[in-house]
C-alpha cells in the first residue's frame, strides 16, 4: 500500500473517531437527560460545550504543530480525546459531562485539523485528490454509523457506552501514527498571536456560551447577560487588534476577498440551519413521538447516508453548473426540506421521514462541498494555513449557534403555547426557523460572480496558485 494511502488511512481513524463522537451523542440526549435527571434542552451545553471548545482552540493548532512537530500534536490529540471520551463515560452529573466535554474538544481541536495538516505535508501533490478521497469516505462512515449504533448501544445497554467504544479506536490511531507519520515540522515559525488568542478565545467562548445559557435557569439573569457583554466587548477588541497585527491569529483581511467571504460568511448563515437538525430531529422523534433511541437513530442516520452518495457527483455537479448557482439553488433546496421536517407528524410513514432526511442530506453535502471549495478559491498558498483556521473556526461556531438557536427557539414555543413540558409543535415549528435562517444565506451567494472560483471547478483552465481540484474534496 502506497504511503500517501497509509497516512490518509491513519487520520481517518481520527476523523471517524470524531464525526461518529457528534453524532451518537446526539442521538443519545433525551437518554442521557433522564439518567441525569435534567431537561433534554438544557443537554444541549453537552453540545456546545465541545463545538465551542474547537472554536477556541482550532486557531492554535496550525502553530502548535508548527513548533512542536505534526504527529507529536496529533498523536497527543487522539490521546487527549479517548481519556476525555472515558470521562465522558464516567460522568454522573451534569457539570461533570460538560467539563469531560471540554477536555474532549481539547483534543479534537487539535485532532482533525492537524491530521489534515499532515496529509497537505507528506503526500505528493500528484496524489492529493486520491489521498483525500480516503480521507473522505471513513470520515463519513462515522454519521452513518453514530446515529442507529447510538440509539442501539442506549436502547439495549446505557448511553456510556457511546463514549467508551471510543478507546479501542483512540488506541489504534495512536499505534499506527507512531509507527507511519513523520513527525514534521516548521523551521522557521512566526511568534505566536498570545494577544489575540487571549481576546478571540475567551470572546466567542463567552458570547456563544451566554447565548446557550440564556433560560432554563442554568446561570442567572445578569450572569448571562455579563458573559454576551463580555464576549462582544472582546471580540470587537480583536478585530481592533488584528487590523493593526500582520500575524493576527485570524486574519480578518481574508473576508476581502469575495469567493472567502461568501465560503464563511454565507457558509456560517447556511450551517447554523443545518447545524440545528441533530438536535432537533432526535427530540422530535423520541420526546414528541416517543420512538426508542435505536429506532430514532435508524432514521436519522439516513442523513448522511445521503451525503455520502452525493460525494461521488459532487465535483462533476459543480463543474457542470459553477458555484453560484449551485449554493444559491441548494441552499433554496436545503430550507425547503428543512421546512419539511416542521411538518412531520406522529402518523407520518416511517419510510417517507427515511426518504425525506436521505434527499436533504444530499443536497446539503452538495453545499457543504461547494462551500469548502469556494472559501480558498482565491486564496494565496501563503495564506492558506490561516485562511483554513479561520473556515474551521466559523464552522465550528456556527454548529454551536445552530443548537442554540433550535433550543431557544423550543424554549420560546414552549413558553408561547404555554405547553408544561415538551410538545411536538415546539419543535415542527423550530424547524420553520432555522429553515428561514438558512434561506438567509442565498443572498450571500447571489453577490458572487457568475464564474467566481470557475478554475477550481473546472470551467476555466486551471493554474492559478492555491486553486487546485483538491479543494473539492471534504
Amino acid at each position: 500500500m502506497r504511503p500517501a494511502v497509509v497516512t490518509a488511512l491513519i487520520i481517518a481513524t481520527a476523523l471517524f473517531m470524531e464525526n461518529m463522537d457528534g453524532t451518537v451523542l446526539a442521538t443519545s440526549l433525551p437518554a442521557i437527560a433522564a439518567d441525569l435527571d435534567q431537561d433534554p434542552i438544557v443537554l444541549k451545553l453537552a453540545l456546545t460545550s465541545y463545538m465551542l471548545t474547537l472554536a477556541v482552540f482550532i486557531p492554535a493548532s496550525g502553530w502548535v504543530a508548527d513548533k512542536l512537530g505534526a504527529r507529536t500534536v496529533f498523536c497527543s490529540a487522539i490521546v487527549v480525546f479517548t481519556l476525555g471520551s472515558l470521562l465522558c463515560g464516567a460522568s454522573t452529573s451534569l457539570p461533570t459531562l460538560i467539563g469531560a466535554r471540554v477536555f474532549q474538544g481539547l483534543g479534537g481541536a487539535m485532532m482533525v485539523p492537524v491530521g489534515r495538516l499532515v496529509l497537505l505535508r507528506s503526500v505528493p501533490k500528484s496524489e492529493m485528490v486520491d489521498s483525500l478521497a480516503y480521507l473522505t469516505v471513513p470520515a463519513l462512515i462515522g454519521p452513518v454509523v453514530g446515529p442507529p449504533l447510538g440509539g442501539f448501544i442506549t436502547t439495549y445497554f446505557h448511553w456510556r457506552w457511546i463514549f467508551w467504544i471510543n478507546a479501542p479506536i483512540g488506541l489504534l490511531g495512536i499505534a499506527l501514527t507512531l509507527r507511519f507519520i513523520e513527525n514534521v515540522r516548521e523551521r522557521n515559525v512566526a511568534p505566536f498571536d498570545t494577544k489575540g488568542f487571549l481576546l478571540s478565545g475567551p470572546g466567542l467562548l463567552s458570547l456563544v456560551f451566554g447565548m446557550t445559557v440564556v433560560g432554563r435557569g442554568v446561570a442567572p439573569a445578569y450572569a448571562v447577560v455579563a458573559l454576551i457583554g463580555a464576549g462582544a466587548l472582546l471580540l470587537a477588541l480583536y478585530v481592533r487588534h488584528a487590523r493593526r497585527t500582520p500575524d493576527a491569529i485570524l486574519d480578518l483581511n481574508l473576508l476581502r476577498l469575495p469567493t472567502f467571504f461568501a465560503g464563511v460568511v454565507g457558509g456560517f448563515l447556511f450551517r447554523l440551519g443545518i447545524g440545528a437538525i441533530p438536535f432537533l430531529m432526535p427530540l422530535l422523534l423520541q420526546i414528541g413521538f416517543g420512538l426508542t433511541p435505536f429506532q430514532s437513530g435508524s432514521l436519522t442516520f439516513a442523513a448522511a447516508a445521503g451525503a455520502m452518495a452525493m460525494k461521488v457527483t459532487a465535483s462533476r455537479l459543480i463543474r457542470r453548473f459553477g458555484f453560484r448557482t449551485i449554493l444559491v439553488g441548494n441552499a433554496v433546496i436545503s430550507a425547503g426540506f428543512l421546512a419539511c421536517y416542521g411538518l412531520i407528524g406522529a402518523n407520518t410513514p416511517h419510510a417517507v421521514i427515511f426518504l425525506g432526511l436521505l434527499i436533504g442530506g444530499f443536497f446539503r453535502s452538495l453545499e457543504f462541498t461547494a462551500l469548502n471549495a469556494i472559501g480558498y478559491a482565491d486564496v494565496e498558498p501563503s495564506r492558506m494555513s490561516r485562511a483554513t483556521s479561520f473556515a474551521s473556526v466559523s464552522q465550528q461556531m456556527s454548529q454551536a449557534v445552530g443548537v442554540a438557536v433550535a433550543a431557544a427557539s423550543v424554549q420560546s414555543l414552549q413558553w408561547l403555547f404555554g405547553d408544561p413540558v415538551l410538545a411536538p409543535r415546539d419543535m415542527q415549528l423550530s424547524f420553520f426557523v432555522v429553515a428561514a435562517i438558512t434561506l438567509l444565506s442565498t443572498f450571500i451567494f447571489l453577490r458572487l460572480d457568475r464564474d467566481a472560483g470557475a478554475e477550481v471547478s473546472g470551467r476555466a483552465v486551471a493554474g492559478a496558485p492555491g486553486r487546485t481540484a483538491s479543494a473539492l474534496a471534504e
